[in-house]
């Protein structure tokens, strides 16, 4: 239980939230982590205030041009020291047990890609009510199915998976990344709320199907390099398993 960890945490102009992203991996029980904050050229003091923090396990990097969260990530992974690697975005919180309690999930059971339960939260951190599970287990064909992972939670083995780069698409670039891990391990749940997502008015959950339609197929055509025919085809069972975690994942918290 004393492996690094390399945490992937790309930014763009989250002043707003960055404080509280990085206290809540400071604050963690499990302590061998190195974040790798990749800034995008932001226009804000997001930058100034991850250097605020004198932690030398905090490593910063700095886009030469605003290039998108895939490029960022690409240069985290490439980075990355760390057995494990795990994923946090500049605007999402952990709890403090998130990293201990998911490395004991996975050495014990011997795992190499794992995730999480989330509670969704305002962009003012105020509980929306709200808590996002999945399957127990993700196989390959159940990864190209959806997105089931909230990227917040999810952690893998590098040795074991290798390194990992994404081609270089606007959305869904999380998605990429999990589509190339799960040809190496299956993904397993730890059926635990460790993180708390920030949902935002920008964030790929607020916009209609229309472009949802796109990034999904732009996914598979691009960043699979699938066929056209066979890229709208998974597009469409995309939609469909969407639907599907609303209904049996997404559960609302008992009062």
């Amino acid at each position: 239980m004393n492996k690094l960890v390399s945490i992937i945490m790309p930014n763009y102009n989250c002043e707003k939230f960055v404080g509280e992203t990085i206290k809540s991996v400071i604050n963690q029980t499990y302590t061998n982590w190195e974040i790798l904050f990749v800034d995008d050229c932001s226009t804000d003091n997001s930058i100034k205030i991850a250097e605020s923090f004198k932690d030398n396990r905090i490593r910063i990097f700095k886009n030469e041009k605003n290039s998108g969260a895939a490029v960022s990530r690409n240069w985290a992974l490439r980075e990355a020291k760390g057995e494990y690697i795990a994923f946090l975005d500049s605007d999402d919180i952990w709890v403090p047990e998130k990293l201990e309690k998911q490395i004991k999930f996975m050495e014990e059971n011997g795992y190499k890609f794992s995730y999480s339960m989330y509670e969704e939260m305002s962009e003012d951190s105020v509980p929306l009510g709200k808590i996002v599970s999945g399957p127990k287990k993700i196989n390959k064909r159940k990864q190209f199915d959806y997105c089931w992972q909230g990227c917040l939670t999810v952690m893998y083995h590098a040795d074991t998976v290798g390194l990992v780069q994404i081609e270089d698409i606007k959305k869904n670039n999380d998605y990429a990344i999990w589509l190339k891990v799960c040809l190496k391990a299956d993904c397993y749940l730890l059926s635990e709320v460790l993180a708390k997502y920030r949902k935002r008015s920008g964030s790929i959950s607020r916009h209609g199907y229309g472009k949802l339609i796109k990034w999904h197929y732009k996914l598979f055509r691009e960043a699979e390099k699938r066929s056209a025919f066979v890229s709208f085809f998974m597009m469409l069972r995309n939609l469909f398993f969407g639907l599907i975690k609303k209904t049996k994942y997404v559960k609302g918290i008992k009062a």
